[in-house]
């Protein structure tokens, strides 16, 4: 089930490499059926918010008329950053599911965890690794042009 809901945020993914943005997709799945997308957009739009995360989670806080999305699962290709972690505990997701780790900026078990910090109000269940090698080559590949260039 993890790996149906991973390719699809693949094919997100997907779509921003083809705008050249960095390849990072993601769904957000409620009642097992996917009810939001994103992909990375921050050079086409200009803004340093336009994270996959992000701009899914606004499209579920949408599609289900509330900004509490407590009974989805956020599929991501690559670990939350910060601010990404933050916008899901603030939305009170409690399941996310990603793919590749981020040594550099990864906030959902890398370089902190702050999905499971119990400080906060609310915590999410973390499960890493779901097609990781996929994921992974997607960010490598994507990187390993742009060096050529």
């Amino acid at each position: 089930m993890h790996e149906e809901f991973m390719k699809e945020a693949i094919q997100e993914a997907n779509k921003a490499e083809i705008i050249n943005e960095v390849p990072i997709g993601a769904v957000i799945v409620h009642n097992g059926e996917i009810i939001a997308r994103g992909y990375n957009q921050r050079e086409t739009l200009q803004q340093s918010d336009a994270h996959a995360e992000m701009i899914a989670i606004k499209k579920a806080n949408q599609a289900v008329g509330s900004w509490r999305l407590e009974e989805c699962t956020l599929y991501v290709t690559l670990e939350p950053c910060p601010m990404c972690a933050g916008a899901i505990v603030q939305s009170r997701i409690p399941h996310v599911v990603y793919g590749a780790s981020d040594p550099k900026a990864g906030c959902a078990g890398t370089l902190m965890n702050l999905l499971d910090e119990s400080r906060f109000n609310h915590q999410a269940i973390v499960e890493q690794g779901v097609l990781e090698e996929d994921c992974a080559m997607l960010l490598k590949n994507f990187f390993k042009k742009l060096r050529k260039k």
